[in-house]
């Protein structure tokens, strides 16, 4: 399989070098609006060269999208456009319900798929599955650092308090844990969020709270910082590899 990764930062850096040791991956294909990221990357590869997105379409099988919600909206439609599936981080862009079912009608169109890594936080699976009977609520309550998340208090803070459209909208690079339990949930607008800011933590917490017709799910985690980018959980990186894994996996567990 032929990879084309959009985005080179930490998260894109992190499924690159993964995919670089992956058999089953012949070859990848970077891009990122800064150069300089890109060739960085690029050095630290054995598979990899650098080519505009547009150039690369053609010899790729999936694109990995790990730069922006500007990226999604420049780059999704194009990709499924030509054929190819693509797996999207930055998952808070689907909060434009235009966009997101623009993205759903072409993949039916040219019968592709569009993944999206569960990122950050456990018990999706279990959201997913109960939302297939009646869900009364559900919830997310993030805690970070206040640098995380560009703000300067002194103690702990509920710096939001909405619903998840919201909390998308202002934190679009801290949130998009939020996105993919909406879509796996009540959607945007019924999914309840808050975000704490606390400045003696040390780790990223993600609690899910949801009930139900199934029961009630509670699922929490405590994540270490990416340590390339304090801002981004290491597990967002690792749940954007196990995503690439089960694409290229004939053994799918759901």
């Amino acid at each position: 399989m032929r990879l084309g990764i959009i985005g080179c930062g930490a998260i894109g850096t992190d499924v690159a070098a993964a995919a670089d040791t992956m058999k089953d991956i012949e070859k990848i294909y970077l891009h990122d609006i800064n150069p300089t990221a890109s060739k960085k990357l690029c050095s630290m590869l054995k598979k990899a060269s650098i080519q505009p997105v547009e150039d690369f379409l053609k010899n790729v099988d999936v694109v990995f999208e790990a730069a922006s919600q500007q990226a999604v909206n420049q780059y999704a439609a194009m990709v499924l456009d030509a054929g190819k599936d693509i797996i999207i981080m930055s998952i808070g862009s689907l909060f434009d319900d235009t966009l997101r079912k623009k993205l759903e009608n072409t993949a039916r169109k040219h019968h592709r798929k569009i993944y999206l890594p569960s990122g950050a936080v456990c018990g999706i699976d279990g959201v997913l599955a109960a939302s297939i009977e009646k869900l009364d609520s559900v919830t997310l309550v993030t805690t970070k650092s206040p640098a995380s998340l560009g703000k300067s208090v002194e103690e702990r803070t509920v710096v939001f308090k909405g619903n998840a459209r919201d909390a998308v909208k202002q934190f679009p690079k801290n949130i998009n844990v939020a996105a993919c339990l909406s879509l796996a949930g009540v959607g945007f607008d019924e999914t309840k969020v808050e975000i704490v800011a606390d400045p003696v933590e040390t780790r990223i917490n993600h609690k899910i709270l949801a009930h139900g017709r199934f029961g009630r799910l509670r699922a929490e985690v405590e994540n270490m910082p990416n340590p390339n980018n304090p801002q981004s959980s290491y597990m967002a990186s690792l749940s954007a590899i196990a995503t690439l894994r089960r694409v290229l996996d004939p053994l799918q567990i759901a």
